[in-house]
Order: C-alpha cells, then structure tokens, then sequence
C-alpha cells in the first residue's frame, strides 16, 4: 500500500491537499469511523497476500517452488530469472501457505504509430433502424465510417450492464457489474435465431421519436421480443452451451442475480435474508427452479458477445472501466465480502464543487482485495478489455486513493483511503500485455504529486483536455490522449454560443459570477477568433489546435463533430436528462456531415504530420 507520513495503519491519510495545495485535516470521528468500516485484517495476510513482481525481481521469500499457469513447476531461490513466464502462477515454499504470484512486464502494451479517433456516446448514436437508442450495430456503423476516414480507434462509453428490471439505471458510470454488458445495446434483428420470430420492427423504430432516450420504454420492448426469441431457438445453436459453460462461475453468477431481481428487486440488500449469499442453498434452490430464466440472462450476454465482436472487428475500441459499482448490484452481490458496507465513493470539495460529490459507488476494501488475490479487480479489467484492444480507466487515481465518504455523512465529511497501487498498476500492465490493448488513465481533476510520473512508468497514457490543459498543445507530453473535452464538460459550440452557460443557470449548478467566469477561463483556450465567429468555425478552431498536440491518441467526440450545443452529462444538475440526450443526427448520416468530415481531416493531417 502506498504510504505517506500522515497514513495510518488503516490506510486512512489524516490530511489531504485541494488543489490550490491547501492542506485540509480529518475530524477524528471520520477516520474512527472509517477504520471500523475497514476493519482490522488477520495477523497472517502478509504471509498469504499475493506477491506481485516482474522478471528478475528480488523476492520475500527464499527458496519455493511455482506452479505456473502452464502446470509446468519451476524452482526459484530468492528471486526471479529474467526470462521467467509472465501471468498468475501459484508459489508455496516450505513451511509457508500457498499463495499467489502474479509475474507482470511491468509496462502496458502501446502501439508504434500516432492516431486519432472518434469518442462516441454509444446510447446518443442512434440511426434509423435503431430501437430508440445507438445499439451494436450502430458501434459498428461508426467503426467504419472511422476507418474510411484513416482514424486508428474508437473510445465508447462504459457498456456495462445495469439491473434487468424497470426504472433503468442512466448512468453509464453506475453499473451492477463491470464484467458483462448491458444488453440494450443489442440489436434485436441481429441476434441468432431472430427470424423465427415477428420482430414488430416498426414498434421498435418508432422509440426514435423521442426527444430523449427512454431506457425504460426500450427494455421492455426489446426484453419483450428478445425473450421470444430465446424461447424459440435459444438452445438450437450448440455454441451457445459450450460458450456459456466456458465463461464458468462468474457468467452463472451473473445470470443467477439477473433472475433473482426480476423476482425480488434489483437491489440483493432488500432481498430475503438467504438469498442474499450467492452460495446460499436457497440460491441454489432458487436457480434450479428457474433455470430457463437464468439460461436467458447467460444467451443474452452471448449475443453481446457476438455483435461487440462484429462492431470492433479491425479496429481498436476503447471501452471505459467505471470507478465502481452500484452497491446493489449483482458485483456487490458476488463480492460482498470485499466492498465496504457503509462507505461510497466520491470526492472532495474543490474549484468545480463546492460541497464535494458522492459518486454512489461502494469501496473496495484494500486489505480484502489482497486476500482475495484481486479477484475483484482482475476480473473487472479482463472483462473491460476483452476482444476490442484498448481500456479507459475512469478516474484512474483510485487506483492510489480514493475519497471514502461515511453513509449518512457529508461527502465534504470524507477522508482519502490509500490503495496497493504498484500491485494494481502491475496488473493492468500484465492484462494490457495480454490482450495487446493500449490503456488511458483518466487523470484529471485533482491529481497528487508522483501519480502521472507513476502511471508514465507503467505506460499508461494520461488525459489531456483543451478545456483544462494552460499549456499550448504542442507542450503536452506524448504519453497522453489528447482531446478537447469530455462527456462531464461543455461541448465547443455549447460554450461558444453560451447556450451550455444558460442551461447551468437553468439547473443551478453555479452562481452567474462563478459560471461566467468559468466560461471565460475557457474561452481563453480558443485564441485567435473573432466573437461574431460561427460554433462551426470554433468547433473547426479547437481541432485545429487540438491537432498540435504531440499525444500519441487524438480524440474527439461526436457531439462536436456534429456542432451540439448540449453535453451528454452536467455533474451536480440531478433533474437533467443527463445521458439521455440523442446526437441531433442519425448515424447514417455522420459520414456526409460536412463539420464532421473537417473535423476528420484536421485531425488526420495533425497525426500524419508529426509521424
């Protein structure tokens, strides 16, 4: 665990520094409470903790013997040979516990060559034969559309899935698992076996013309026709068993709390006291009793599998990796014994947020996540980044701390929690490696000193932002994706026009002094034009200089591309339809929008000037 002088045994920091390098002290009875929240780990972890090194390292322990992942057994003696196999092997010297040995590179796999990409809302990119939200096929559509134009990659947002049942979770970033994926965004005509059934296209077609995505109205009628569906053909296609009995425990885990929530809830804390342990007799039981409701959660995720597979194929997809998940969910569920029962996940006070965030999501506890091997987090990773060659990690600096806020508390009220970060860095590296996926660490906001030197070392990218970044973009570092903004911040024509201004005003997430003058501040990053210039001609603005930058990745998104004024996200503005709102143009038109067309050759000719 990453330790500093004012850290405790629990890994609470006592003290943290704002931004403005102002150093801020824990009330004593916050770190009381953390500390019980935490708990006190057993007196022998150390001894069974897995170790985590790189060829050639010095170890703990003297002389043991590995069992690798290979089942080969190798003999090591105080360290490991330079050329020893990398992955997760089993090490027991004499006298000790097994535990485990997770060999890493140390480095994350990065591509040889500069390119740039578009970043798309999945869930906004909806075309004509979309059921009312951007689904697969529609991620397929974008993939080539991106690779006619010679971009390199696509970042998409967390496809992650959310509970089952009505009244679905909006936010992309509160997901119940982060190892299987949201099957919204299937398209229903696509999935095996849908010819056998009347698919009531028009129906679906028809949820496009709302002025907002109803993830509700979609669900229930794709739900609906997928079910049907799978009750005609689901089990004629033998690949779908043998699929499903090679994802193992974590898939039936999955499906199991699917069909446990469509009965009681898509909260386990609310359900009957013996389902609530997934090993429970009772689960068992249960699962047996509805075994076609649990075969039909585990087809849909083979679905998923199959159009995500169509929708990267050739091209790298970054998907994004949420900081947590709903405590609620089926993760929580599964991993309830790791995550913190009365803490969430947030932020402090700072320039953006005077009163500090609580992001819902409930900690991992550090001392747990090693006694579990980091289960937990290798799974989640794997999952991410499988089959599509590139991971953002939201928030990346919880991989060294993360702002635990005490239930019923302030989120002002919270303190930092350290993480074993070598550990976590080292294991992306190993999974990077794996999957030859390039990773970008999102680091922005407040970032404490040796994070980004660390995350450098690793070869993890940092984030780059036009709208936060003082310096020209042929100062920023090559190690970096470079953008001009975020989902969390305005769009170029948004902030050019004001229009992004007036709708924070409308949702009170300022003062007029704080919003206007947050609005100047980043119109200063648009030097050079005239105030009676077009939102085209500073959309075009902004990637020309966003097309300086030296970064290895350039990205920008779809809702500049296409001149939105509206932001899919406005952090702190609760009655907002935040994550609802469609790109105001049908996919299948993106390829002959003239500013998306400019935007494209910008960007191209900034990556191939700089190769």
């Amino acid at each position: 665990m990453t330790r500093t002088p004012t850290t405790d045994e629990w890994g609470i920091d006592a003290a943290w520094l704002d931004a403005r390098d102002e150093e801020h002290q824990v009330a004593q009875a916050t770190i009381d409470r953390l500390r019980e929240i935490i708990g006190t780990p057993p007196a022998d972890l150390e001894d069974r903790a897995p170790i985590v090194a790189r060829p050639g390292d010095a170890l703990e322990v003297d002389r043991a013997e590995v069992t690798c992942e290979d089942g080969s057994v190798r003999s090591i003696d105080g360290e490991l040979p330079e050329d020893f196999p990398l992955g997760y092997h089993w090490l027991q010297a004499p006298g000790g516990p097994r535990r485990r040995l997770i060999v890493s590179p140390g480095r994350c796999w990065l591509p040889e060559d500069r390119a740039w990409g578009w970043t798309v809302q999945l869930y906004a990119a909806r075309s004509r034969a979309s059921w009312g939200i951007g689904d697969l096929a529609d991620l397929r559509a974008v993939r080539e559309m991106a690779a006619g134009q010679g971009a390199g990659f696509v970042l998409v947002n967390p496809l992650h899935a959310v509970a089952p049942t009505p009244q679905q979770e909006a936010s992309p970033y509160l997901p119940a698992t982060r190892r299987f994926r949201n099957p919204i965004y299937l398209r229903v005509a696509e999935v095996p076996g849908a010819g056998s059934v009347d698919l009531e296209e028009d129906a679906g077609r028809a949820l496009n013309d709302g002025d907002l995505i109803d993830r509700d109205a979609i669900w229930a009628r794709k739900r609906a026709v997928l079910r049907r569906i799978f009750d005609a053909t689901g089990r004629d296609d033998p690949a779908f068993p043998d699929w499903w009995w090679h994802q193992g425990q974590p898939l039936q885990d999955w499906a199991s709390w699917c069909a446990l929530a469509d009965v009681h809830g898509p909260d386990w804390r609310a359900w009957p006291e013996e389902l609530r342990d997934p090993r429970s007799g009772a689960v068992g039981h249960f699962v047996a009793e509805h075994e076609r409701d649990v075969a039909f959660h585990a087809w849909l995720q083979w679905a998923l599998h199959l159009q995500l597979g169509r929708a990267t194929e050739g091209m790298t997809v970054l998907q994004d990796l949420p900081i947590g998940v709903a405590g609620g969910g089926a993760d929580a569920w599964t991993w309830q014994d790791v995550l913190a029962s009365g803490a969430r996940v947030g932020a402090p006070p700072d320039a953006f947020n005077s009163s500090g965030q609580d992001w819902g999501s409930p900690p991992l506890i550090p001392w747990r996540l090693r006694e579990w091997d980091y289960a937990p987090f290798i799974e989640s990773i794997r999952a991410t980044m499988a089959g599509a060659g590139g991971l953002r990690i939201d928030h990346v600096m919880g991989l060294f701390r993360l702002w635990w806020v005490p239930e019923g508390a302030s989120p002002a009220d919270g303190a930092y929690v350290r993480y074993p970060a070598e550990d976590l860095l080292d294991i992306v590296a190993l999974e990077s490696h794996r999957a030859r996926a390039v990773v970008v660490g999102e680091d922005l906001g407040t970032v404490e000193k040796g994070v980004r030197e660390a995350l450098a070392e690793h070869g993890i990218l940092g984030y780059r932002l036009l709208w936060f970044e003082e310096e020209p973009p042929p100062r920023w570092p090559a190690e970096a994706m470079a953008a001009v903004t975020t989902h969390d911040l305005p769009t170029v024509a948004g902030l050019w026009t004001g229009a992004d201004l007036e709708e924070q005003r409308h949702y009170g997430v300022g003062t007029d002094e704080e919003l206007e003058h947050g609005r100047q501040e980043l119109l200063t990053r648009l030097p050079g034009l005239p105030r009676n210039a077009g939102p085209e001609t500073a959309v075009r603005r902004a990637h020309e200089l966003l097309a300086t930058a030296p970064s290895l990745l350039l990205s920008a998104t779809l809702e500049d591309a296409v001149g939105a004024v509206r932001r899919p996200n406005m952090p702190g503005a609760t009655d907002r339809p935040n994550w609802s709102l469609p790109l105001p143009v049908p996919v299948e038109e993106l390829p002959g929008h003239p500013l998306l067309q400019a935007v494209a050759r910008t960007l191209a000719e900034g990556v191939a000037a700089r190769r």
